[in-house]
């Protein structure tokens, strides 16, 4: 028993000195170092060549540090304000890392005339906040410009006060504020007293409608559905709008029918009746 015990005791210390200098011969490999992960903008879809950004075209990607392409911005507020309203310059695949050659951005030379269609020219227009949608247009959106004005003198009548009226159908806005996006002036896309400049893509010829329709009345916007007909398509008559075709206020008041009113004039001795 007592050389079993002994014999126990010798093998197990045996074990010990084994594993001691295994491990002293052997140490442990080091762990792994950890690789960083970065968060940054890719195009959310696939986006041809001359699009303008939206916010649905940005999307955020997170990737490894060490294989984010030079140039990739992070996902900031402020790098995604950068990039709305930007022009992508060449197509990008879906989950693509937007880099700066890829988008040629609002205020960099040429831009303008980079964005605009062979034969179209760039012209502004002044709008406040709600005529402009409330905010809801982007750079690429196509828009009907809408005249309203007031008629005053002799000509017009009760019915007639104010009229409205489709200046231009179906024109695409490039550049909205001074900074060409929305969102991006003042911290708000709005000027002084709320007001925003749109800059829409016409014909040479519309540019005067819009230079005589800025000096008639107030202008707003409407945007147009994906799908609308096009403006080649559309009637080229504009009707217009008069206040009596909106509120009944401004319908001609209308007498009784079938109602006969008696006139009788006395001059002196003489009596006559005039009937209506």
């Amino acid at each position: 028993m007592l050389r079993t015990m002994l014999f126990v005791f010798m093998l197990g210390g045996f074990g010990v000195f084994s594993f001691i200098a295994w491990t002293s011969l052997h140490p442990p490999a080091p762990p792994a170092p950890v690789v960083p992960k970065v968060v940054v903008l890719a195009a959310a879809n696939t986006l041809r060549a001359g699009t303008l950004l939206k916010p649905d075209d940005i999307e955020a990607r997170e990737m490894l540090e060490t294989e984010a392409p030079a140039g990739a911005r992070k996902d900031t507020p402020q790098a995604r304000a950068e990039l709305f309203g930007a022009m992508v310059r060449q197509t990008l695949l879906q989950h693509q890392v937007v880099l700066p050659a890829d988008v040629m951005r609002p205020g960099d030379h040429g831009f303008l005339a980079a964005v605009l269609s062979p034969g179209k020219r760039a012209t502004s227009v002044g709008v406040d906040a709600v005529s402009g949608t409330a905010g809801l247009i982007w750079p690429g959106d196509h828009v009907d410009l809408i005249l309203t004005q007031e008629i005053r003198g002799e000509a017009n009548n009760a019915g007639q006060s104010v009229a409205a009226e489709t200046v231009l159908k179906d024109v695409r806005v490039i550049a909205i504020d001074q900074v060409m996006v929305q969102g991006a002036a003042n911290g708000n896309g709005e000027g002084p007293a709320g007001s925003r400049t749109v800059t829409l893509e016409v014909s040479p010829e519309d540019v005067e409608r819009v230079a005589v329709a800025t000096k008639l009345g107030h202008l707003s916007l409407a945007v147009r559905p994906v799908d609308a007909v096009s403006a080649a398509d559309a009637p080229a008559q504009h009707p217009v709008t008069w206040s009596r075709d909106v509120s009944n206020a401004f319908a001609p008041v209308k007498g009784p029918e079938n109602v006969n009113t008696t006139l009788k004039v006395i001059s002196g001795e003489n009596e006559r009746e005039y009937h209506f």
